[in-house]
């Protein structure tokens, strides 16, 4: 904590209405401050290390990676670390990845202010958020087949319009390894084609277009 017993919070967004906003918020709050702020992955670490946060807030996108990658490494270098990804997705592979992590909260954007400090609190007492809609949704696909590194890469390249010549080139693999692909992936996402599958990956997440 800062002088004062505040509670220090780094924000880590693309988007300087959004930080602003969010630095304007919180440093109403008289148990709160923003020591810091990072707009890309490159930046954490080093505005990290220098500010010492006790909660930091993530962007789950930013121009130059994404908030899993970055709070992956902030772990590694502080596995007491305090984080809270922030989005407007609500996918759930994006969840699974986010906690899996060791994001200690998944919020929405679209969440009142008043929500957002409550949240910031909770996990600065060392207690996890997550929604109940976020939390439903980690429930209804929990026990799924999570597809493959590379069965997402064959699918983001579907969403493109590649044919399977193409992806295959692009891959460096043999068309019917990516045929093989979009099977396996139909079948874990329960679509009926190609063309359902990558709505489906789109809308819990998986890919972004």
């Amino acid at each position: 904590m800062s002088e004062g017993g505040k509670i220090r919070v780094m924000t880590v967004d693309d988007h300087p209405l959004m930080q602003e906003g969010i630095a304007a918020l919180v440093n109403n709050q008289s148990d709160m401050d923003v020591v810091g702020t990072a707009s890309s992955v490159s930046e954490v670490l080093a505005v990290f290390t220098e500010c010492a946060p006790d909660v930091v807030l993530m962007d789950m996108r930013l121009g130059d990676g994404n908030g899993v990658d970055a709070t992956e490494s902030l772990l590694s270098i502080d596995p007491k670390a305090r984080i809270v990804i922030l989005t407007m997705v609500e996918g759930d592979v994006g969840i699974r990845r986010a906690l899996k992590a060791g994001a200690k909260g998944y919020i929405l954007k679209t969440m009142p202010p008043k929500e957002l400090l409550q949240v910031i609190r909770n996990v600065h007492a060392g207690r996890k958020h997550i929604p109940p809609e976020i939390a439903s949704q980690l429930a209804e696909y929990f026990g799924d087949d999570a597809p493959t590194f590379r069965e997402i890469e064959v699918l983001a390249l579907v969403a493109e319009g590649l044919k399977n010549r193409q992806i295959a080139e692009r891959l460096f693999i043999s068309e019917e390894t990516v045929k093989a692909h979009i099977r396996h992936l139909m079948d874990k996402l329960g679509a009926s084609d190609r063309t359902q599958a990558v709505s489906i990956a789109v809308r819990r997440g998986i890919i972004q277009l």
